[in-house]
């Protein structure tokens, strides 16, 4: 047995892991998003070092952003010139 645990995307934002074990599958709560994605994918070390847990629907690399996530975006950049 290896010892493991789970968190979150939303938790594991900032965090550096020597591997992961990512579970790209639409959870039952919801969909993902490129954010989503873009978290889970990046907390590893390096690509060597990145499992998928099952098959995952490709098309989820092409969609876009939410428009909600898109003008946020355009609101802190906004925010950014202005300071």
């Amino acid at each position: 047995m290896t010892s493991a645990y789970a968190f979150t995307d939303y938790r594991s934002q900032g965090q550096t892991l020597p591997y992961v074990i990512v579970d790209i599958a639409k959870p039952p709560s919801g969909g993902l998003n490129l954010f989503n994605l873009y978290v889970a994918l990046s907390r590893s070390s390096g690509r060597q070092t990145i499992r998928l847990l099952r098959e995952f629907d490709n098309a989820i690399f092409l969609c876009s952003h939410t428009p909600e996530l898109l003008a946020e975006d355009d609101r802190l950049a906004v925010l950014d010139k202005e300071t």
